[in-house]
């Protein structure tokens, strides 16, 4: 699926490029409204990521020529204007969806989903413990322990381990690790992330168990059920 993400923001552009890229999806990005018409004409993306504001430009006054120039493509507009009267403007406008921002990576990826699949999935059901191999999470106290060692994990640590015992075989890339972990929509130029896994890979090892976090080479990270803790390299 070919996604056009525009938006005036060159660090969230390169954020969502780059994450969305790692979802699977092609993306090609620009930075000025008045180039959006002839860019969507030409690669006729399934879905815009549009920002509302550029500068001082409103995006709202071209969407009836970016109808006509891509008639397929679903609109998702992102905007720091959060009054009802905006939303309804822009979806009155030819919008197919309005996100405000800020706004969580993994909402807009549901937003994208659904837009191309219309379907939806059901609420995860809330949960005070979470256990896959030789991990348990107390949710509620916030204790997690390896076999029978109490772990001693940081906020961090514990936050990222529980974004994978609940996703248990998906593949996380660094960018949605950053947004779910960190709740961050910027790269932060450092490998943040890799120390971290490499930090939490040593405080859960338990010989003879099962469990472990994989390294998937230029996509990212899961946490998978194997027959031992060794992980992919």
């Amino acid at each position: 699926m070919k996604l056009l993400i525009a938006d005036d923001e060159l660090p969230l552009v390169n954020f969502l490029a780059r994450g969305l890229t790692a979802e699977g999806y092609q993306c090609q990005s620009i930075t000025q409204l008045h180039q959006l018409c002839s860019t969507a004409r030409l690669c006729q993306p399934d879905v815009i990521v549009l920002d509302r504001l550029f500068v001082d430009e409103d995006s709202l006054t071209v969407l009836p020529q970016l109808r006509r120039d891509a008639p397929q493509a679903k609109i998702i507009l992102l905007s720091a204007l959060h009054e009802v009267s905006d939303r309804i403007a822009g979806l009155k406008s030819g919008a197919d969806d309005y996100l405000a921002k800020p706004f969580d990576f993994d909402e807009l990826l549901v937003r994208i989903e659904v837009l191309l699949r219309r379907n939806t999935a059901a609420p995860p059901t809330q949960q005070t413990a979470l256990h896959l191999g030789h991990i348990n999470l107390d949710l509620n106290s916030h204790q997690a322990w390896s076999g029978e060692q109490l772990l001693s994990l940081t906020k961090i640590e514990f936050d990222l381990l529980k974004l994978f015992l609940e996703n248990e075989g998906v593949v996380f890339s660094r960018e949605r690790i950053l947004n779910r972990v960190w709740g961050t929509q910027a790269d932060p130029q450092t490998n943040i992330v890799d120390v971290y896994i490499s930090r939490l890979r040593q405080k859960i090892m338990c010989p003879g168990s099962a469990g472990c976090i994989q390294t998937l080479r230029g996509t990212g990270y899961r946490f998978s059920l194997c027959l031992t803790d060794q992980y992919l390299k």
